[in-house]
């Protein structure tokens, strides 16, 4: 699953999934571009993937001042041809339907449906031309279980699965595939927060009774942005542990 001589844009590269996605990518010879608005932890991963691996540029952003990322974009194909995309970032407003407030379950479907939604518009096309192309999206078992107070959080990841299916049917005769990771619980900050009463129950729905490490879906990612997953498209795989299968 070489990497090299690929160049993988990942958003919310500061922490957790996107992190270990970076790091696996790096070691695998990719040139990476990494996104996030977090001023402390983005500059961490990219001053250590670069110490250790080289090839990274990293731009604190926030991904939802569109006009900002559309520059952003422009400029980044300008220089290089990007042809990984990983579109992991996103954040949370947990509510119940009734009582969820617009504006906050417009920010969650924004941040994981609206970002990712406009990065394949903008990459998609010389993904195409070139003739080869990986686009990963990263859902969850939530976007297909559904889950009490998270009305917005549910709905937008699976919205990402409709998207994926969409984009890989748009992509596919030209070589680009398309396809979504459904993680289950995984130790990322905010989880490693959540209350024990919260996680508990998930890992005894969980068959491997345990919670997932970062780097169990980075792995499963770099399978799919490689020549290995060729004949993979249109599809989600369940990296949960068992839990929602």
């Amino acid at each position: 699953m070489n990497l090299s001589g690929h160049t993988a844009l990942i958003t919310g590269a500061g922490q957790g999934i996107g992190q270990a996605c970076a790091e696996v990518f790096a070691e695998r010879g990719a040139r990476l571009i990494l996104l996030d608005k977090n001023r402390e932890t983005l500059p961490r991963v990219a001053e250590k993937i670069a110490s250790q691996w080289g090839n990274v540029i990293a731009r604190i952003i926030d991904l939802t001042h569109t006009a900002q990322l559309q520059r952003l974009i422009e400029e980044f194909k300008n220089e290089e041809s990007i042809d990984i995309l990983i579109n992991n970032a996103g954040f949370d407003r947990p509510g119940v339907t009734a009582k969820i407030d617009k504006d906050a379950f417009n920010a969650v479907m924004g941040i994981h449906v609206g970002v990712p939604f406009l990065l394949i518009k903008w990459l998609l096309p010389e993904m195409c031309s070139a003739g080869w192309g990986r686009i990963i999206n990263i859902s969850s078992v939530y976007g297909i279980l559904g889950a009490k107070g998270e009305a917005a959080y549910a709905t937008a990841k699976y919205a990402v699965l409709g998207l994926t299916k969409t984009a890989a049917r748009e992509g596919g005769t030209d070589g680009v595939t398309v396809n979504a990771i459904v993680p289950g619980l995984i130790r990322t900050p905010p989880i490693i927060k959540m209350s024990d009463k919260y996680k508990e129950p998930i890992i005894r729905e969980t068959m491997l009774g345990r919670i997932g490490e970062p780097e169990e879906i980075a792995r499963v990612v770099a399978f799919l942005a490689s020549d290995d997953a060729s004949f993979i498209t249109g599809t989600t795989i369940t990296v949960s542990g068992g839990w929602g299968v």
